[in-house]
């Protein structure tokens, strides 16, 4: 993982429950209810800085969106409205004078009853951002990374419903995160239960095959939103996107494989389990991609100007 992502994120300030708190005295009960039992929601939110020195929050309705579609899913009753959110999103960059950022909501339960049922516990919400630089490191985006097939599986739909970030269920993620960072890996790639490939611990997958890109069906991912992104893009540019299963061995044949999401951006898988992808360096459909991805999110393409929400 990139080194600037190990370090300690620190800022100004942070939006608390409607108010403005010091960053270090942001503190909750040792009693919360989702420090517990891990029943929360959260999105991951970024903020680029444009080729024309603004900055601009990209896709910020459809996080709040998914935000409190996540909350639904976990019978969760969000105490403020999305325009709020929306608008203290914007405020936090600028009270933590961030030209470019991360910015994480957060919904969770507070304290007061204990027990798996919470009660009428407080539902509490916050807003955090912070200058975070590549998830998976500069050279990863420009060369690849190395993967593995983690022995751990994805979530089962109904196990966990998947169209929910829910805080709880990337305990899944951490797991398979470490076994592969062990085992000498940047990342790991996870199998649902029925053996087919599903996502990585944080982000989504795409192969490339005879030009024709591949990635896991909706239905059984996470809706990652710069996924759409991508397929959007893509299809745009007149690639052929096919939602559709996936098998491990196509991982192992595949011409190109690269990540998407908010924290890793798009990003190219170089190896899976020692065996080489392709070149071993990223690939020409990942690369085109990779560019009009980072022309959007710096406003170079007026085309999708819609996606982009300026300070």
């Amino acid at each position: 993982m990139a080194e600037d992502a190990a370090q300690r994120v620190t800022g100004e300030s942070i939006w608390l429950d409607g108010e403005w708190v010091d960053w270090d005295q942001a503190n909750v009960h040792i009693l919360t209810h989702s420090l517990h039992y891990g029943l929360g929601v959260f999105e991951g939110i970024r903020c680029y800085q444009g080729a024309d020195g603004r900055s601009s929050v990209f896709r910020l309705p459809e996080h709040l969106r998914r935000l409190y579609d996540s909350a639904r899913i976990n019978l969760m009753e969000v105490p403020f409205s999305q325009e709020v959110l929306h608008d203290a999103v914007l405020e936090s960059l600028r009270r933590n004078h961030l030209a470019e950022g991360y910015i994480r909501p957060l919904v969770f339960i507070g304290d007061g009853a204990m027990g798996l049922h919470p009660g009428d516990n407080a539902v509490r919400v916050s807003v955090i951002s912070w200058a975070w630089g590549k998830y998976l490191g500069d050279d990863g985006v420009a060369n690849g990374i190395r993967a593995t097939v983690s022995t751990f599986a994805r979530h089962h739909v109904n196990s966990k419903m998947t169209n929910g970030k829910t805080c709880g269920d990337y305990v899944n993620s951490i797991l398979a995160k470490r076994e592969a960072l062990l085992d000498g890996y940047d990342e790991a790639i996870m199998l649902d239960t029925q053996g087919l490939v599903s996502e990585c611990t944080g982000e989504n997958i795409f192969i490339v095959r005879d030009g024709i890109i591949r990635t896991p069906p909706r239905a059984t991912v996470l809706d990652g939103i710069t996924r759409a992104t991508l397929i959007e893009i893509a299809r745009d540019q007149g690639f052929e996107v096919q939602e559709c299963p996936i098998t491990r061995d196509d991982l192992y044949i595949a011409d190109e494989i690269f990540l998407s999401g908010t924290a890793a951006e798009v990003t190219p898988i170089r190896e899976v389990d020692y065996r080489t992808i392709g070149s071993g360096k990223r690939g020409p459909i990942t690369e085109k991609l990779q560019s009009a991805f980072f022309e959007v999110v710096k406003g170079q393409n007026d085309r999708y100007s819609k996606w982009l929400t300026y300070l």
